[in-house]
C-alpha cells in the first residue's frame, strides 16, 4: 500500500481508492490476513484513501495485489521526464535507514536501540511523501518528480535519462539509522543511500533561481528541511563528487524488477 500510494504521491497526485487482490494458500493464518488488511486500511486512511473492493482466492501462495487510483489536474501533474539542466535535484529526507532494516533482518549487527527501530521502521513502515507530492505540484518551479523506490542512483539516472540529461551527486544525506548500522556491519553508508532503495522520499528537479525559496518554504510547512543530493547537467551520464575530489563516474545501482 506504501509503494502504490507513493507512486500516487510522484505524480503530484490525491489518492482516492485502492483495490486489493489477496491469494491465500490453505495454510494462511487468520490472524495474519486480518492484520494485514487493519495495516493496509491504517495507511490508506491516513491518505483520505479508500479500499473499495478487490478480490480474494486461492492460490499455491500468498499474493498480494494492490492498484490505487489517484487524480490530479493536467496542470499539476509531474513526470520524471519534465528535469532541465542545471535543475537542483533535492529528496524530502535523508536516505539509507530501510536498507538498514533490510540488512538487520538479513544477519546478526551489533548496533544500538534506537538506530535498530529506526531501522526496521523504516523497512517495516514507510511513510509514503503524499502530502508533499501535492504540495511540490502546485509549483511550476517544480520540473520533474519520482520517488525513491528502487535505490537513489538508479532512480535519478532514470529522471535524468527521460528528461534528456546526465545527473552529478555531490551531497547525498545518509539517515542516521543507515549510517550506524552500515558502520556496524563493515559497510560503505553511502551505498545504503545510492543503492539500497524503498526509502519512498520523493526526488525532486527544481529550477535553481527559485530552489532556495522553495525550499524555505518546505521547511516552514513540513518541519523539516529539503535536502539537496546534486543536479541535472547537460552531459549524458551519471557521476559523484566527494569532498575536494574531482567527479567521477557512477555506475547506477538499486532495484531492478526484471533482473
Amino acid at each position: 500500500m506504501a509503494a502504490n500510494l507513493s507512486d500516487i504521491a510522484a505524480m503530484g497526485a490525491r489518492p482516492i481508492l485502492a483495490t486489493v487482490v489477496l491469494g491465500l494458500p490453505p495454510s494462511i493464518d487468520e490472524r495474519w490476513i486480518l492484520d494485514c488488511y487493519r495495516g493496509m486500511q491504517a495507511l490508506a486512511a491516513r491518505h483520505a484513501t479508500r479500499i473499495v473492493g478487490g478480490d480474494i482466492v486461492r492460490a499455491p501462495a500468498t499474493i498480494l495485489s494492490i492498484t490505487v487510483v489517484g487524480e490530479v489536474s493536467p496542470s499539476r501533474l509531474k513526470r520524471r521526464d519534465g528535469g532541465k539542466q542545471g535543475d537542483v535535484l533535492a529528496v524530502t529526507g535523508p536516505l539509507g535507514a530501510s536498507r538498514a532494516g533490510l540488512e538487520l533482518l538479513r544477519r546478526s549487527v551489533d548496533v544500538d536501540g534506537v538506530a535498530r527501530e529506526r531501522a526496521m521502521d523504516a523497512f517495516a513502515t514507510p511513510e509514503p511523501r503524499v502530502a508533499e507530492g501535492r504540495w511540490f505540484a502546485a509549483s511550476r518551479n517544480v520540473h520533474a518528480m519520482m520517488d525513491c523506490s528502487d535505490g537513489l542512483s538508479l532512480d535519478v539516472d532514470r529522471l535524468a535519462r527521460a528528461s534528456g540529461c546526465g545527473a552529478t551527486f555531490f551531497d547525498v544525506t545518509v539517515a542516521p539509522a543507515a549510517a550506524a548500522v552500515a558502520s556496524a556491519a563493515g559497510d560503505d553508508p553511502l551505498r545504503y543511500a545510492l543503492e539500497g532503495g524503498e526509502d519512498f522520499e520523493l526526488i525532486v528537479a527544481i529550477a535553481p533561481r527559485a530552489f532556495r525559496y522553495l525550499a524555505r518554504r518546505f521547511e516552514a510547512h513540513f518541519k523539516r528541511p529539503l535536502l539537496v543530493v546534486g543536479r541535472l547537467d547537460a552531459e549524458l551520464g551519471l557521476r559523484i563528487r566527494e569532498d575536494s575530489e574531482a567527479a567521477r563516474e557512477l555506475v547506477p545501482a538499486g532495484w531492478d524488477h526484471l533482473g
